[in-house]
C-alpha cells in the first residue's frame, strides 16, 4: 500500500519571532505543526538584518540584543518538536479537496496542511541605497546599510543618516563603541518614537536635520570623510568619518504571496478579528497582516500568532475551544491528557479556497 504525503494541522510561512511564537502556540496547544522559511536561520529580520541591537519594546525585557531574543524565541517555539524546513520560498497555495487540506509549493518541495498561518514579515527586504554614486562602491567597506557586528564600528569616527528609530538605535548601541557619532536628517521631523529622540539628545550625540550627503572623501584606500550639505541653506560641511551607516528605510515586497487567492493592500494581507484570512483556514499575524488598529511592532505580532493558531485550532477541531487556558495551568499531563482527547477531524470542504 502506498501511504500519501504527511499533513500537518498547521504550516507557518515565516520563521521570524511572529512565527516562533506562532510554533510554540500550535505545540501548546497539540497541533502538529511545519515552519517554513526562506533565510537559512531562524529570526527573521532579527537574525539577518541587526542581531547586535538591541530591542526596547519586547515586554519582560528592559533591553534586549536580537541575536539573544531569537535564542530564546527558537528554544521556546522548538521545545514541542515543530518540522522545519529553512531555505525554502513559498510559491504557490491550492486546495487539495481530495486530500483535504492545503498545498504550499516552495521552490523546492511540497507542503500540506489543514491551515496555514503566515507569519512573512515584509517579505524579501532590500535597504534603500544612498543616492551618492560615489558609495556604492564602499558598500560593506565604510558603507553600511545593516550591521551585524558592532566591533568593526570600535573607536570610529561615525557619520549615521536617516530619522527612523533604527538610525536612532544605532546611534545609542554604538555611543560607547565609536570615538565619535553624528546623525544627519534630511528633515527636522523623526519617524522614530519620541524617546528614541530624547535619548539620543540626551547622550549629547549631534543631530543636523536639514542635511544630506553629498560625496565621500577617501584617504588611502579608506573612507576619511563626507561632504554633506544643508538642503535648505545650501551651506555644505566637510565631516572626518570613517564610517556611514546609512539608514533610509527598506523595500518590501511580498513576492509569490502576492498572487495567492488573499485580500491583499498594499503590503498587507487583511484579516478579521480571528487573523482569518478571506480563505477559511488560512490566517496571518505579525507585520504581513492587516486589520483595523493594525500597530507593526514585535510586541503586537505576538499577540496576533496566539490568536490565530488558537482559532486554526478550532477550524480543524470545531470542538475545542478557542481560549486554550493560561499556559502556567498546562504542566505536561495536562497537555498529555488533551492530546489523547483528540479525535481525527475530517476535512471540511468549506476550507477550500474560496471568499
Amino acid at each position: 500500500m502506498i501511504s500519501g504525503p504527511e499533513i500537518f494541522d498547521v504550516t507557518i510561512v515565516g520563521a521570524g519571532p511572529t512565527g516562533l511564537f506562532a510554533a510554540y502556540y500550535a505545540g501548546l496547544r497539540q497541533m502538529k505543526t511545519k515552519l517554513v522559511d526562506s533565510l537559512d536561520q531562524l529570526g527573521g529580520q532579527l537574525t539577518a538584518l541587526y542581531p547586535e541591537k538591541y530591542i526596547y519594546d519586547v515586554a519582560g525585557f528592559p533591553k534586549v540584543l536580537a541575536r539573544d531574543l531569537v535564542k530564546n524565541l527558537v528554544e521556546q517555539g522548538l521545545q514541542h518538536h515543530p518540522s522545519v524546513h529553512l531555505s525554502e520560498t513559498a510559491q504557490s497555495l491550492r486546495p487539495d479537496e481530495a486530500m483535504g487540506c492545503f498545498v504550499i509549493t516552495t521552490d523546492k518541495s511540497e507542503h500540506y496542511s489543514r491551515t496555514v498561518v503566515i507569519t512573512a514579515g515584509a517579505g524579501p527586504l532590500a535597504p534603500r541605497k544612498l543616492p551618492v554614486e560615489s558609495a556604492n562602491q564602499w558598500e560593506d567597506r565604510g558603507v553600511y546599510y545593516v550591521v551585524k557586528q558592532k566591533a568593526i564600528f570600535k573607536q570610529k569616527r561615525l557619520l549615521i543618516i536617516g530619522g527612523g528609530d533604527s538610525a536612532l538605535d544605532w546611534a545609542m548601541n554604538l555611543h560607547e563603541i565609536a570615538s565619535e557619532i553624528t546623525i544627519i536628517h534630511r528633515r527636522n521631523q523623526f519617524r522614530a518614537h519620541e524617546d528614541s529622540v530624547n535619548r539620543v539628545q540626551n547622550a549629547g550625540i549631534p543631530i543636523l536635520t536639514f542635511w544630506e550627503l553629498r560625496e565621500l572623501i577617501t584617504t588611502d584606500g579608506k573612507i576619511s570623510g563626507a561632504v554633506i550639505f544643508n538642503n535648505q541653506t545650501r551651506e555644505e560641511r566637510m565631516l572626518p568619518v570613517d564610517a556611514i551607516i546609512a539608514q533610509l528605510g527598506f523595500i518590501s515586497s511580498l513576492g509569490a504571496i502576492k498572487t495567492w487567492p488573499l485580500n491583499i493592500q498594499g503590503h498587507s494581507i487583511l484579516v478579521d478579528q480571528r487573523m482569518q484570512t478571506n480563505v477559511q483556514g488560512v490566517f496571518a499575524a505579525g507585520d504581513v497582516a492587516g486589520h483595523v488598529g493594525k500597530l507593526k511592532l514585535i510586541a503586537t505580532g505576538f499577540s496576533e500568532a496566539a490568536v490565530a493558531v488558537n482559532f486554526a485550532k478550532t477550524y480543524i477541531d470545531p470542538r475545542a475551544r478557542a481560549f486554550p487556558g493560561h499556559s502556567s495551568e498546562m504542566g505536561p499531563q495536562t497537555l498529555t491528557t488533551v492530546k489523547s482527547g483528540v479525535q481525527p477531524v475530517t476535512f471540511r470542504s468549506e476550507s477550500c479556497l474560496a471568499p
